[in-house]
């Protein structure tokens, strides 16, 4: 625990970690707030659909957000994207569950989603020493999952309290205030981007980057669909408000793994494809269906190589992208996960209405695409350690 203490005394790591973290909080609490919000009044398939849009819209305006970040500043960006963001969850809980508008205003939720995430991974070489780089990336992706431990919870207090509309409001207000601390923070105020060489491709000009990113998607694909196919085992269990504690219980697990995976040493080649791999067999002991209890142990062991992975993800494409692409980068990663999480929902939520099981057999499918893609881009003509 040395490390992690080491890096939480140094300023002000501490204050953009927390920020960031509750600014990022509508990543888990809005999907699921968007999910009890349509089903309401509508199927399971359609609450997918809505979901769907807020993170499609997530990942069309994250790399256009960051590439403004990355030749400009941070805190004009934040502002900006959180009103926006925070206008489509107001327009979705005062829809009356009308089609358009709930689509419209979750499309409008993701598009404006602040780019919290690759702000301050751009910023972590500027607040930590070399060496100690790697370890901060583990810790702000260990700490990440916290989000999606108190998401759900908070979703569902919001919801219990005033009603499905709340979980929205407390979506919007919870991001804005994160944006309001991490965009007063002085680094933040005075970071400004590498220059480099412009190109309209920006980091999508290298072309194992642009494999990495196709198994992110994959990867994205099989996280995204637990939350649709875990509210589909929660309804058939007879209490719809269980989908809730399931997927805190994986994000518990992916906690633990990311604070164990910082003290890994740095590996070679073979460790990206390897934590994918350990990601994609953790989710096929789900196929059994077991109980409430032993789900949400499973969901937790399923959840531990989701941080490693990432890890790995993001030092390999610091290493392998452009100087004074860095923002743009790590939110194209971004934009792959939620690219992969919004079909992941989309495709899920036919599979359950058929069968809970063929609704957990698509994250292990999606799991070995995603490995594949890591194999190729990991053991090309110059093996990237990571």
């Amino acid at each position: 625990m040395s490390a992690i203490t080491k890096l939480l005394r140094t300023p002000p790591v501490a204050r953009l970690l927390a920020a960031s973290q509750t600014g990022r909080l509508p990543m888990a609490s809005a999907p699921l707030a968007l999910l009890l919000f349509a089903r309401e009044t509508r199927s399971l398939a359609f609450a997918g659909l809505v979901v769907a849009g807020y993170t499609a819209g997530m990942a069309v305006s994250a790399p256009f957000l960051a590439r403004i970040v990355d030749r400009w500043r941070q805190p004009p960006v934040l502002w900006g994207s959180a009103a926006l963001s925070g206008a489509g969850f107001l327009l979705v809980a005062l829809s009356g569950h009308t089609v358009a508008p709930m689509i419209a205003g979750a499309v409008l939720g993701g598009l404006g989603t602040p780019p919290l995430e690759a702000c301050l991974r751009a910023l972590w070489p500027d607040l930590v020493a070399p060496e100690a780089v790697a370890a901060a990336y583990s810790l702000d992706l260990a700490v990440q999952e916290v989000i999606y431990v108190t998401g759900p919870l908070v979703t569902l207090l919001a919801v219990a309290v005033a009603g499905p509309p709340a979980g929205l409001v407390a979506a919007a207000l919870l991001q804005l205030a994160g944006v309001a601390v991490f965009a007063s923070t002085p680094v933040v105020r005075v970071w400004r981007g590498v220059p480099g060489a412009r190109h309209w491709a920006g980091p999508l000009r290298v072309p194992r980057f642009v494999v990495i990113l196709l198994g992110v998607v994959c990867a994205g694909a099989a996280i995204g669909s637990l939350p649709v196919v875990v509210t589909g085992y929660a309804e058939a269990a007879g209490n719809r408000s269980l989908s809730g504690w399931l997927l805190a219980a994986q994000a518990a697990g992916a906690l633990a793994g990311g604070l164990a995976y910082m003290r890994a040493r740095p590996g070679g080649a073979s460790r990206l494809p390897l934590v994918t791999a350990g990601l994609a067999v953790g989710f096929v002991p789900l196929l059994a269906v077991p109980g409430p209890g032993l789900m949400g142990l499973l969901l937790a062991v399923a959840g531990v190589f989701l941080p490693p992975v990432l890890t790995a993800v993001f030092l390999t494409a610091d290493r392998l992208t452009p100087p004074g692409t860095a923002v743009e980068a790590f939110a194209w990663i971004i934009t792959a996960f939620t690219v992969g999480s919004a079909a992941g929902a989309a495709v899920t939520g036919p599979l359950v209405a058929d069968s809970i099981r063929y609704g957990f057999l698509f994250a292990p499918l999606a799991g070995l695409l995603a490995v594949a893609a890591m194999s190729v881009a990991s053991f090309g003509r110059r093996p990237v350690s990571v």
